[in-house]
């Protein structure tokens, strides 16, 4: 089984979207092992993000999502990083496919409602920057 990180973002949060973002988890059977409602502060949003420091957008990034409650999870399930990527859609929400989060809820680019890990490697760094062993149900 693999796992992921999935952050309902400060937006999606706002919108009230977090219970059909997690219904479309569980219709296409990602089981959620691990969930919370956080606050990031501009530093933790920083480090969570530190591998984009260079990029353009990386104050805005940090910005918004330190700027209200977010959701983050750790999902579980057989290819569920790809699998998740899918259900989110394009990070360009008018590039998305029809039926995605992202098509169906955001209203701007960095603002795209949610984010999901893209990769083993990155997935196991963003699962522990927020959660421990002992916040995992096996």
């Amino acid at each position: 089984m693999e796992r992921t990180l999935s952050i309902i973002k400060p937006d999606g949060v706002e919108k009230g979207v977090i219970g059909e973002v997690i219904r479309r988890f569980e219709a296409n059977k990602i089981k959620i092992v691990a969930m919370k409602m956080i606050c990031m502060t501009k530093a933790q949003a920083q480090g969570f993000y530190a591998v984009h420091k260079d990029r353009p957008f990386f104050d805005t990034l940090t910005d918004f999502m330190s700027s209200g409650p977010a959701v983050v999870m750790v999902l579980e399930g057989e290819n569920v990083i790809a699998r998740n990527r899918e259900l989110m859609g394009a990070t360009d929400y008018r590039k998305a496919a029809e039926g995605t989060i992202r098509r169906d809820f955001a209203t701007d680019i960095e603002k795209n409602i949610v984010h999901g890990s893209d990769a083993p490697e990155t997935a196991a760094f963003e699962i522990g920057y927020f959660f421990n062993r002992f916040e995992i149900m096996s």
